[in-house]
């Protein structure tokens, strides 16, 4: 077997990618990826049995965020990229290592390889299935999965300034914790419901990151048309790339567009200043390769949702930043102050032609918690009056699969007294369909990005206490998640900590649960897959 991964929703058969990655990825970064993970486990022990604070270890920290952020799926396919960033956490585990007197620690905290073919090597040895039991194995990969996404949202924060010192230490209990063959399945499912309540932590830091400075999302109309103008198309999630493109693009006749996860920022107060931020393109990560070819101008992925470009032509307009990385395809670094220049695609962007124009209209978002709370008197009212009788919570991913029409057909077969709640790509499903509205409330309340599934739960929490009810599963609330990679993990993850039950998850359950994890997931939990629209539905509205 050349590599094994089954991290994502698309993993080939529903059980591992084992010759190429169904993202694209190659055997070499798969593997590359495998070590660098590897390589923060021995870290994180150094940490842990050292009782190193880490408050005092700030460029381990991003180091290690960076590093968790670069293995989500659809991230980094650079492999040299990766293997800089595997040396460089040599460099830190090494001195970390000098200031400790811990002895026996485990071979991730010691191991030395100096080539590319070493690396390899090392990496067959130490990837997922290098844990034997079953069960052991999909409960550590569920946790490094939860990681990874908490550490994506965390690294969104730390780039506006926000950190909580608690998560770090976390990460590094958890990555730790991994490597100890003493632990129990019974332990390791503890740590996983630790996880979900740091994941819960993670969200809460971004979102205040995020509202403290561009402030409270406010119900927004984004165009998705275009203007006749030379443009750059902005991807991903980080909200400081796109703020400081911005900047660099005011007065330069260049104007910006969003795509995919980056939608939400037009909800922002802040960046409604811009002129030159004209609306959104396309719809999600997946249908990039059609609709890059359409845009004409350069894009910038800021994070992962990259899709391996089919035309040169398509690469030589792909730039990226941050944790991202294509073969090919320029990155554009942050100096030591977080600056990045972005001079080199507004350059580019000044030489083609405008967008296509593929659609028009305006879609509607902004419903974070703070916009919807505003309107909790209007809601609890069409509640009472039975005006609006059921939400359904569907957030999420979006993906290729067809069996994915699922959530479209979903949505427009609902009845006409239900409204949708939704965050992530997982809404490009029906964000564009007429469902209407109920007494001025729209049927999609999209609160914005994936890591924005924490307003969907401060919106629930909030209900619950408005109606004086003592179990958050007493409200008229229905979770119906889709879900594709490891952010969605750690959403789930929180989910569950928050004491959410009867999830219902796909369009299919995790490559990486065991029968018996699984099991345990349904006896504690109640979650469950989905069926046929008309079933589901039914069964839902019996609830």
């Amino acid at each position: 077997m050349s590599m094994f991964c089954y991290q994502c929703q698309e993993t080939a058969k529903g059980t591992g990618c084992v010759v190429r990655g169904v993202c694209g990825k190659t055997e070499e970064v798969a593997k590359l990826q495998d070590l660098l993970v590897y390589t923060l486990k021995g870290i994180s022990e150094i940490i842990v049995k050292g009782n190193l604070n880490s408050s005092q270890l700030h460029e381990t920290n991003a180091q290690i965020l960076n590093s968790l952020f670069m293995t989500i799926t659809n991230a980094n396919f650079d492999d040299e990229s990766i293997e800089k960033q595997i040396q460089k956490m040599f460099i830190l585990r090494n001195e970390l290592r000098k200031t400790i007197s811990v002895k026996d620690l485990h071979d991730a905290a010691v191991f030395e390889v100096d080539t590319r073919k070493a690396m390899l090597e090392k990496a067959s040895e130490v990837g997922v299935l290098s844990t034997e039991d079953e069960d052991i194995r999909s409960l550590r990969e569920m946790i490094i999965y939860g990681l990874k996404g908490m550490a994506a949202y965390t690294e969104h924060a730390l780039n506006i300034g926000k950190e909580n010192f608690e998560i770090y230490a976390f990460i590094y209990e958890a990555l730790a914790a991994t490597l100890d063959d003493t632990l129990s399945a019974e332990d390791l499912v503890a740590l996983t419901m630790k996880t979900g309540e740091y994941g819960v932590k993670a969200m809460a830091l971004l979102d205040e990151a995020n509202t403290s400075k561009y402030g409270n999302p406010e119900v927004t109309q984004v165009n998705i048309g275009v203007r006749n103008n030379p443009a750059i198309l902005i991807s991903g999630h980080d909200l400081t790339d796109l703020e400081q493109l911005l900047e660099q693009t005011k007065g330069t006749g260049v104007d910006v567009y969003t795509h995919s996860e980056m939608l939400p920022a037009h909800y922002y107060p802040a960046f409604k200043k811009y002129d030159h931020f004209v609306g959104n393109y396309g719809n999600a990560w997946w249908k990039q390769v059609g609709e890059f070819e359409s845009f004409h101008g350069p894009i910038l992925f800021t994070t992962n949702c990259i899709v391996p470009p089919k035309s040169e032509e398509v690469r030589k307009r792909i730039f990226t930043t941050g944790s991202v990385g294509f073969p090919g395809c320029s990155h554009i670094a942050a100096d030591a102050n977080g600056k990045k220049d972005f001079s080199e695609i507004i350059a580019l962007a000044k030489t083609l032609p405008a967008p296509d124009e593929i659609e028009t209209g305006t879609i509607t978002g902004g419903f974070a918690h703070n916009q919807v709370i505003a309107l909790a008197d209007k809601i609890v009212d069409a509640v009472k009056s039975g005006a609006i009788k059921r939400f359904f919570v569907m957030a999420g991913c979006d993906g290729r699969m067809k069996s994915r029409e699922y959530y479209t057909e979903f949505a427009q077969a609902l009845p006409k007294d239900t409204v949708i709640l939704t965050a992530g790509c997982a809404k490009y499903r029906y964000n564009k369909l007429n469902l209407g509205d109920i007494d001025g409330i729209p049927r999609v309340l999209d609160a914005g990005q994936c890591n924005d599934s924490y307003s969907l739960a401060i919106i629930a929490l909030t209900l619950k206490d408005v109606f004086e009810l003592d179990d958050i599963n007493q409200l008229p609330i229905t979770f119906n998640i889709a879900w594709y990679e490891q952010k969605a993990v750690i959403v789930l993850l929180a989910l569950l900590y928050l004491g959410v039950k009867n999830i219902h998850l796909g369009p299919t359950l995790p490559g990486f649960l065991s029968p018996n994890v699984a099991k345990v997931l349904v006896e504690k939990f109640e979650i469950a897959g989905i069926g046929s629209v008309d079933e589901d539905i039914e069964l839902f509205i019996s609830e």
